[in-house]
């Protein structure tokens, strides 16, 4: 599956105590699901955001994901594609998170 059309390369170490909330996505269009490891969330101009990982340590592709709200009031993660969104969002994570360096 081709989860994304933009990856972000993340430097982060997790000691083995510390276990990570894990999320499962569906793709609307192949029912195929994905589980992704929550690194952090941040909320800006009323927007959530989450960065997620595939794989629970070393270095690995991390992804923004961006919720969106449908008229069903279901949630939905959307990753962040728009450049100056996701340069904004990169940095705030990168402040957040003392032991990551995002390339």
């Amino acid at each position: 599956m081709d989860i994304c059309s933009r990856t972000l390369k993340i430097k982060w170490f997790c000691p083995a105590e510390d276990a990570m909330e894990k999320v499962g996505f569906t793709d609307p269009v192949d029912g195929e699901t994905v589980e992704f490891y929550v690194l952090e969330q941040t909320k800006i101009n009323g927007y959530n955001y989450i960065l997620v990982t595939e794989d629970e340590d070393g270095d690995c592709d991390c992804y923004i994901m961006k919720e969106t709200i449908e008229s069903d009031g279901e949630s939905t993660y959307d990753m962040v594609e728009d450049d100056t969104e996701l340069n904004v969002l990169a940095k705030v994570f990168a402040e957040m998170m003392d032991d990551v360096e995002i390339i």
